[in-house]
């Protein structure tokens, strides 16, 4: 049996659930798990724990994370995401000064609604098998620590995209954040684009 971490980038299309599947027939071994869920969509880094280190996932799931993210402002989707189902559209046009006021306002510790299509439990059911079945269920704001968001990119227009880096404490859904910006700047927003560029 073979002990110690494997750092994947995954692919778009890939759950984190099947990325440990391919591992476990790659290295035939059952004791193989991940350090933080990346959601299908996303890309980038996933860490698996091999053997006696699935032990030690914990202290890397806990680390601090850095994403690559790109989100539309002006469309709405269930999922928060593009895999999602458009909700709304609705022009929303503003300047990139607006923008950078209102990210200024999730820095440091705030609190935060995980997504209703997430891996988060709620009575020993993950949300997103509610979600699949047509539930919503109430979630309870959570405190989240961010760091550091650095806008990147800022195409303006009737839907405007932004291109945006974020260092952030474990358990931070940058789908959330989008949202969130979206909501603060008098609209909607989407995620189009997520990639994991560092854990601890």
């Amino acid at each position: 049996m073979i002990d110690g971490f494997l750092l994947v980038d995954k692919d778009g299309g890939w759950t984190s659930h099947d990325v440990v599947a391919k591992a476990r027939k790659l290295f035939g071994q059952k004791k193989i798990g991940h350090a933080g869920t990346l959601d299908p969509m996303a890309t980038g880094l996933l860490v698996l724990g091999l053997g006696r280190a699935t032990r030690a996932i914990r202290y890397v799931q806990g680390a601090s994370k850095t994403y690559l993210a790109t989100a539309q402002f002006g469309v709405a989707t269930d999922t928060l995401d593009a895999d999602g189902a458009v909700l709304n559209r609705s022009p929303m046009e503003f300047e990139e000064s607006d923008l950078h006021a209102v990210v200024a306002r999730f820095i440091g510790d705030i609190m935060q609604v995980p997504p209703m299509v997430s891996a988060l439990k709620i009575d020993g059911r993950r949300l997103y098998e509610l979600a699949r079945e047509g539930r919503e269920v109430e979630r309870k704001a959570r405190p989240v620590r961010i760091d550091r968001i650095e806008v990147l990119e800022f195409a303006p227009g009737m839907y405007p995209e932004v291109s945006f880096e974020v260092d952030c404490g474990s358990g931070t859904y940058i789908r959330t954040l989008a949202a969130d910006l979206g909501r603060a700047l008098g609209g909607s927003a989407h995620l189009t684009g997520l990639r994991r560029t560092r854990i601890g």
